[in-house]
């Protein structure tokens, strides 16, 4: 046993460590039993005890010292400012407080925080990696921030795939007659279109969500229900804004799902008027890679609204909002620009203005 402990790997502590630490030097455990509890070397406990040292008085004035996590995680901050040149953030605390806020309060994963901190001029005196980033967080550098503020908590979801049969045709055009140059990324006014779903039993709402596949630009639509009349009068909408002419140059085809909300084929490429204004064409049953852009996005949107979140009082606004986020991400596959750039560039060489929201 003491020769496992020997060789027990060393770690910084952080901040959850010394709250625990704390909780259990008040219960009266010995420093060998909290070295087991962290799985650290005792040495490490030792000196933990040290850098928290803290006098108090008790209720008879008497003046005792004691462990205090919050002294110790100051003292540790304090000492990484010093080392600097082994922990480079240690010296920079504007970009340690701009990353942390971005990723707590922003909800941007650590590259695109980087990214963003990039854009924004603020690594003129520090500049880090996304590994070392994760890095930090992942060693309790930072005073609030955990891998649990990360998107997925740092983990990547294990994807399984569904081998079924699809139990009717398409309505439209299967993907499968969908023109070559969509699969590249390359051509403007390629969509795809997908609805996200309110908690089970609480709200008939969705958000319709249409992402274009070249610039990532999105727009997001608050529709009542999941029934394909509550699609189309969403499209109907944007149609209205745009005018005919400019909504078929920017939404040349839109790729969506078998789903019932989307089982009006006419009314999505019609609208009101005899000719086609899109042309919609439909993934294969269960291949929701073939719309890998809208599943990236709705992961995107569950940041704000989680699975579980009831879309009852969710408003207009709101969802703007969200747009708004998405639009202004950093986003890596354009080089960590914003996909609203992107898009006011394409629309500017078709000579059209987007409306204001």
């Amino acid at each position: 046993m003491e020769e496992k402990r020997k060789r027990m790997p060393f770690r910084h502590l952080t901040w959850t460590d010394r709250l625990c630490m704390e909780k259990m030097i008040k219960h009266g455990y010995s420093s060998q039993e909290i070295a087991n509890t962290l799985r650290v070397h005792v040495s490490t406990v030792n000196r933990e005890k040290k850098r928290g040292l803290t006098m108090q008085m008790d209720s008879e004035l008497r003046v005792k010292d004691v462990y205090i996590a919050e002294t110790a995680e100051r003292k540790y901050r304090e000492n990484l400012k010093a080392k600097g040149a082994d922990l480079k953030i240690g010296n920079d605390r504007e970009l340690a407080d701009y990353l942390e806020k971005k990723i707590r309060e922003d909800k941007f994963s650590p590259e695109a925080a980087l990214a963003e901190a990039r854009r924004e001029g603020k690594m003129e005196r520090t500049s880090i990696s996304k590994w070392t980033l994760y890095s930090y967080i992942h060693k309790g550098v930072f005073l609030s921030l955990t891998m649990k503020d990360c998107p997925q908590g740092g983990v990547q979801k294990i994807k399984y795939k569904k081998v079924k049969r699809a139990k009717r045709p398409p309505k439209g055009d299967s993907i499968e007659k969908r023109p070559a140059e969509v699969d590249t990324r390359e051509t403007f006014g390629h969509w795809e279109m997908d609805t996200v779903v309110s908690a089970k039993d609480t709200s008939l709402k969705r958000l319709l969500v249409l992402s274009e596949r070249k610039t990532k630009q999105e727009i997001i639509v608050l529709i009542n229900n999941g029934e394909a009349a509550s699609v189309v009068a969403a499209i109907n909408r944007i149609e209205s804004k745009l005018g005919r002419e400019h909504f078929k140059k920017i939404f040349r085809t839109i790729t969506v799902d078998n789903g019932l909300e989307f089982a009006d084929c006419d009314g999505i490429q019609k609208g009101n008027g005899e000719d086609e204004r899109t042309h919609i064409y439909y993934c294969h049953p269960y291949r929701s890679g073939e719309r890998g852009l809208n599943e990236n996005t709705n992961r995107l949107i569950r940041r704000h609204w989680p699975k579980g979140t009831s879309f009852e009082a969710i408003t207009e606004t709101q969802v703007q909002r969200v747009e708004d986020w998405i639009n202004n991400y950093p986003r890596g596959i354009l080089n960590h620009d914003h996909s609203r750039d992107w898009f006011d560039r394409e629309l500017k060489a078709l000579g059209i203005a987007w409306p204001a929201a």
